[in-house]
């Protein structure tokens, strides 16, 4: 080797190769961040080591993280022939190995072992660490808008959206003064197909080519996204804490899309329903659509049913079995689906069984179980049949054989007081069809069952919040299978009241010869609102309250029974041309209707009438789409502290009628200062133009000669206001 002039060179001395060292040094950091040490691993010996690599990577890919078992490595104890517990993963890309250690750190690999997830690059990075413990720096705190905002109006307010053309917009709604625009932003809420509020109208969704967006609070933030890509369908859990999605196309996971918790993985490939925690945007499981075979019929939504609770979901698989998740872990509840042979639909209570007290202790004996009803068809020699069960005890509480069955309905009482099963039956011949309502009394011992017989055919049936009342729709008009174009179908609305003392239910009342199809309770129960909804040729709203005679509930019951009826009187009849949606708001005090462009084009709008059929505003709008009024959660307060606000109510209304009056008052002076400065600009200008014509007649040198105007008085306007001092009401005996 050549020495440079001048540099004597010394074979003793060590020559410094750092900087080369440094130039080419391996980086962990860049070279092996898409390895992963998995300890937990089963100690096994060389025969079991296929079956190990073949669960190790299924279980990855089970969670999105897909591997193959050439991408596994275990190092093996010499001494004794067995692995040491632990492998090396070997991942496309540190990305995809990040997400895999944040989806398995902890995960249970079986009964004895739960993986434990480190890179390797951390044992090399994290040797040497400096255990000397710094403070983090504090973070600002920073105050998060609250959800629930709204519920705290000083005016006690309501709100609704309004979706046309593309805007979407948040209204209050109150008096005349108090209605105005809560929010509107073209950007946030826009949507591609609808919007929904989430059952207690905390969140509002926009639907969209990707997927869903939640929004919330005052500004209606954005809170949570969820990619669903051409989500046509929704549905939110009771309790807020669920939401599925589906879609008519299958999920197609391609390659170089996001992977992580809040994505599909290819796992999902084929399916089209997803559900999706809300607080954190994770994935928890995809459902393919059930095909029902034989006849076409549209499928049923939503697909999965949720418990009161939201502990449980569950899907019906025609004619086999009902499977039943667990939340938020989405496994098959007791590792098996409940065979049921035939089983056509199902339905959980709105409300849980009451728990049992023991009657010495008072304490509970069992603890509250969810109530699941179904129904089974006639199959050869054996009847039709509703079950009754307790859910997840899987108890049988009750069953009914029913006989001649074409079709079966449920219908649950909001309560979970009662289920109603509406039973199409046929005669012999199958040439007509009649109803019968198979009553279950839930809160009863031994679940007993009353039977209501019709006649004719019920198209609409609807329990009363609450109560113990119900209304149906009936027909026998011939039409009635195919209306055609232009024909309207006569109906009678009939109402009927649990009698307690004969265990049956009494009919109060029949309206006939109607035109209704739709019945729409308050949501406090005693008003409602029978309508013609989706007709070209009648659009009639009826208003009626059920106990007009009556103060409240318990002036009710202990009139005559005989004298039930008697409380059922007319409010108000109004119309609606075209409307296609009716909807009461949470106070159960004023109901809107809509005329969607989604099924014609005439007249499109909505409007907001009160409980007696008063119209208190409509607004005609073109390409108007949806109006939906925002849910309120449960009330806070307890049964005795409601009970104190009904016993006290006219203590605290007068408040209410206080600010009532005052601002009557503020409306009566406005209009009298505007009618002031109406006729002073009248007079003003009636002086002005004489004026301007005096001025006009000297310039063209036109003697003015007296007129009878001009020599009369000067003319004044007076203006008289009628103001009600004073109003008393006297009561004059007979």
């Amino acid at each position: 080797m050549p020495v440079p002039n001048g540099v004597v060179y010394d074979e003793t001395d060590e020559i410094d190769y750092t900087d080369i060292e440094e130039k080419y040094q391996v980086k962990f950091e860049e070279g092996f961040d898409n390895i992963l040490v998995v300890d937990g691993v089963p100690i096994i010996d060389k025969s079991k080591l296929d079956r190990l690599l073949t669960k190790i990577a299924k279980e990855f890919t089970r969670k999105g993280a897909a591997i193959k078992s050439e991408d596994i490595s275990v190092p093996w104890n010499e001494s004794t022939g067995k692995s040491n517990g632990y492998v090396f993963v070997e991942f496309r890309s540190a990305e995809a190995a990040a997400f895999a250690l944040n989806e398995m750190n902890g995960h249970p690999f079986d009964a004895k072992h739960t993986f434990s997830i480190n890179r390797f690059t951390d044992i090399e990075k994290f040797a040497n660490l400096d255990e000397t413990y710094v403070e983090p720096p504090r973070e600002e705190y920073q105050a998060k808008e609250h959800l629930r905002a709204w519920l705290a109006d000083p005016q006690g307010r309501d709100q609704y959206v309004t979706y046309r053309g593309d805007e979407v917009v948040i209204h209050w709604h109150g008096k005349p003064s108090q209605s105005e625009v809560a929010y509107e932003d073209s950007q946030n809420l826009r949507t591609e197909l609808y919007v929904s509020w989430s059952p207690m109208g905390t969140y509002i969704a926009t639907l969209h080519r990707q997927g869903i967006r939640l929004w919330g609070g005052p500004s209606f933030q954005l809170q949570a996204r969820f990619f669903h890509p051409l989500v046509r369908l929704i549905d939110f859990s009771p309790c807020e804490q669920y939401l599925v999605t589906w879609s008519h196309d299958p999920i197609v996971v391609a390659e170089g899309m996001p992977q992580g918790p809040r994505f599909f993985s290819p796992e999902d490939e084929g399916n089209n329903i997803a559900v999706w925690d809300i607080k954190t945007g994770n994935l928890l499981r995809t459902f393919q659509t059930m095909q029902t075979e034989g006849e076409k019929k549209q499928m049923a939504w939503p697909a999965l049913k949720w418990s009161a609770d939201d502990k449980f979901v569950a899907r019906v698989t025609p004619g086999q079995q009902i499977s039943v998740y667990e939340l938020p872990s989405m496994g098959l509840q007791g590792k098996k689906s409940i065979k049921i042979e035939g089983v056509v639909d199902f339905e959980w209570s709105p409300h849980g069984d009451k728990e049992r007290e023991d009657e010495k202790s008072g304490r509970s004996k069992k603890p509250a179980e969810n109530l699941l009803a179904y129904w089974t068809p006639e199959v050869a020699n054996q009847p039709a049949r509703v079950t009754l069960l307790n859910f997840p005890g899987r108890d049988i509480l009750r069953q009914k054989n029913l006989f001649n069955v074409s079709e079966c309905k449920l219908y649950w009482q909001n309560q979970g007081d009662f289920l109603c099963v509406r039973v199409d039956r046929h005669t012999k011949t199958k040439k007509s069809i009649f109803c019968n309502l198979e009553i279950f009394r839930v809160r009863e011992k031994d679940y007993p069952v009353e039977v209501v017989e019709l006649k004719d055919t019920v198209t609409d049936f609807s329990w009363e919040p609450k109560g113990e009342r119900f209304a149906i729709v009936s027909s026998n008009d011939p039409n009635l299978g195919n209306p055609g174009p232009g024909i309207t179908i006569k109906t009678d609305v009939s109402f009927y009241q649990l009698e307690r003392g004969k265990n049956d239910f009494k009919l109060l009342r029949t309206l006939a010869s109607r035109t209704t199809n739709t019945i729409r309770w308050s949501p406090r129960g005693r008003h409602v609102v029978l309508a013609t909804v989706g007709s070209t040729s009648k659009s009639e709203l009826e208003f009626w309250d059920l106990d007009f005679n009556f103060d409240d509930l318990s002036t009710r019951r202990e009139a005559q029974k005989e004298d039930w009826g008697t409380g059922i009187q007319q409010l108000g009849v109004s119309d609606h041309y075209g409307v296609t949606d009716v909807e009461w708001d949470p106070s159960g005090r004023y109901l809107a209707t809509a005329a969607s462009a989604w099924t014609h084009t005439l007249e499109n709008g909505y409007a907001i009438w009160d409980f007696r059929g008063q119209e208190v505003e409509k607004h005609l709008l073109d390409r108007f789409k949806q109006f939906l009024w925002r849910p309120r959660p449960p009330s806070l307060l307890t049964k005795e502290q409601k009970r104190l606000v009904r016993k006290n109510l006219k203590e605290f209304s007068r408040a209410f009628e206080e600010e009532d009056a005052a601002e009557e008052s503020n409306v009566s002076a406005e209009l009298i200062a505007q009618r002031k400065r109406l006729v002073d600009e009248w007079n003003a200008w009636r002086i002005r133009c004489q004026e301007e014509v005096a001025e006009e007649r000297r310039a063209r040198g036109v003697r003015q000669e007296p007129t009878r105007r001009q020599e009369e008085e000067r003319e004044e306007i007076e203006v008289w206001v009628e103001e009600v001092i004073e109003q008393i009401e006297e009561e004059i005996a007979d």
